[in-house]
């Protein structure tokens, strides 16, 4: 079954997969690496562009390492889970102080690099050096847990540990980098989620899913679970100018090192916070923004301040402040809330 397996998979990428996809060209582990990680949580039609930018601006390990973070995080700016790229950075510069630039190609030291784990790790290394190594990406775990009929969500440790020595029993002995864009690309175009083109697949003779007539059962989803739910204040400090006080959040957690509006837990300590008499208070609407483990529900504070050609600091208590212009060219990378707020008051003036 092995062997007929991987073979039906070759052969069907052969004539089916995906080919002209801008990291398949050249596929250097660089190159690859930062494919991978933009792919994770994103779809490809969304990465394509940002790639890219990417590439254009770091072409390699070095300019990526010697970039600020606000660079780095500027041309990420939407497509979300940043600290994918914080990580990308960190382990750039990781591997031009250790390694000389050189990316690592043994996959117990790629898998050590920060923001890298075994599937991604495989991933680089098979599809850039092709070498023999299984992945998982939710892809791969749908068609392996639909071909199996795998009960359970994939998410336990257990599921996983099936998943991962039935992608290790399938490996074949050589192309493993077709193999493994072909396993990827059998996920995404033809074992969708919702809509499986079984008809069509290479693995529809042995399919123990489709067999039960029922692939779509596969793999089992994710436990219900209910999202916390958190509230917040964010200030909109706007000078006679025009233009808005912006501050860099924290290196780590939500929208780490991008800029955004302040945010306080109620109106009294936003309000509390300032070291100028406000012109003018309004309450703007609630913006509800989603994340993986709570929502945010976030009401925004119009105030209005006089600029006396203070620095930016003097308004406020808190450090890595400068004013903003809306709807002018900004270096470092905005958070997706203060984009939307942005967005909404550029309207509404």
């Amino acid at each position: 079954m092995t062997a007929s397996f991987a073979a039906s998979v070759l052969s069907w990428f052969d004539h089916s997969g995906r080919t002209h996809l801008p990291w398949q060209q050249n596929p250097t582990p660089y190159r690859v690496w930062i494919s991978e990680i933009m792919l994770q949580q994103t779809q490809v039609t969304t990465v394509i562009p940002y790639y890219q930018r990417f590439m254009q601006s770091f072409p390699d390990i070095k300019s990526l390492a010697d970039a600020s973070t606000d660079a780095v995080l500027k041309h990420w700016e939407g497509l979300g889970y940043y600290t994918r790229a914080r990580n990308l950075h960190k382990t750039a510069q990781l591997i031009r102080d250790q390694y000389a630039n050189e990316f690592p190609t043994t996959l117990a030291e790629v898998e050590a690099l920060p923001g890298i784990g075994r599937s991604t790790a495989g991933a680089i290394l098979s599809l850039a050096c092709n070498q023999t190594h299984p992945i998982l990406d939710g892809n791969v775990k749908r068609v392996l847990a639909r071909y199996h009929a795998l009960e359970g969500y994939p998410g336990q440790s257990a599921v996983q540990k099936q998943l991962w020595a039935y992608a290790e029993q399938h490996l074949p002995t050589q192309r493993n980098a077709a193999y493994t864009q072909a396993m990827m690309d059998l996920g995404a175009t033809l074992c969708t989620r919702s809509q499986p083109a079984c008809l069509l697949c290479p693995l529809q003779t042995d399919c123990q899913a489709l067999k039960q007539g029922k692939p779509t059962a596969y793999p089992t989803p994710r436990p219900a679970k209910v999202l916390a739910q958190k509230h917040a204040v964010t200030l909109l400090i706007r000078n006679n100018k025009g233009e808005f006080a912006l501050e860099q959040r924290p290196p780590t957690g939500i929208w780490g090192g991008l800029w955004s509006f302040p945010e306080f837990p109620d109106q009294a300590s936003a309000l509390a916070s300032l070291n100028t008499q406000p012109l003018a208070i309004s309450t703007l609407a609630t913006l509800t923004h989603g994340f993986s483990h709570f929502t945010l529900h976030l009401t925004p504070l119009l105030v209005d301040v006089q600029d006396l050609q203070t620095a930016t600091h003097r308004i406020m208590d808190r450090d890595s402040w400068l004013w903003y212009k809306a709807g002018t060219e900004f270096s470092g990378g905005l958070s997706s809330a203060a984009q939307r707020l942005l967005k909404n008051l550029t309207e509404e003036i």
